[in-house]
């Protein structure tokens, strides 16, 4: 019995060693993207677009964790809240290529728009180490937009 222990303890020692070196890497998991997606999903039914735009676009807030932010897009390709990079608001991303030429935007809302969610990888700037990554992102459809949120490699 005092082995089963023994054992038992080194392994939760090790455990817990592994986790703190995830979470001290500074990058979000998919599951924790996809829970995000859903969450601002729920938020935005709620609350409606204003406010939950706001909230979005909130970089300190709820919807802003690490490398891990929400974005909306219109099935137009128009940004209408953007957790990371405000200057993106408004703006058409329906052409966006990213650093491979590929046209993730029309992709994910294409995939929006046939399968209501899905995920798409891609490359684009990671806003806390700000190089370019690839990246997976988790998206659900509300409306005539899809709720974003993706994780970096």
């Amino acid at each position: 019995m005092k082995q089963l222990l023994k054992s038992m303890s080194v392994a939760a020692c090790v455990l817990a060693l592994h986790i703190s070196g995830w979470a001290a890497d500074g990058r979000g998991t998919p599951a924790e993207a996809t829970a995000m997606v859903q969450r601002a999903v729920e938020y935005l039914k709620t609350n409606g677009p204003a406010k939950a735009y706001a909230a979005f676009n909130d970089q300190a807030g709820q919807f802003k964790d690490r490398d891990l932010y929400v974005f909306v897009i219109d099935f137009n390709g128009k940004v209408q809240a953007h957790g990371a990079n405000a200057k993106l608001l408004g703006k058409d991303l329906t052409n966006l290529k990213d650093a491979d030429d590929k046209f993730f935007m029309k992709e994910m809302i294409d995939t929006a728009k046939t399968k209501g969610k899905g995920w798409i990888d891609y490359k684009w700037p990671n806003p806390v180490s700000k190089a370019i990554e690839s990246k997976s992102t988790y998206f659900e459809k509300v409306d005539d937009t899809l709720v974003g949120c993706g994780d970096y490699k």
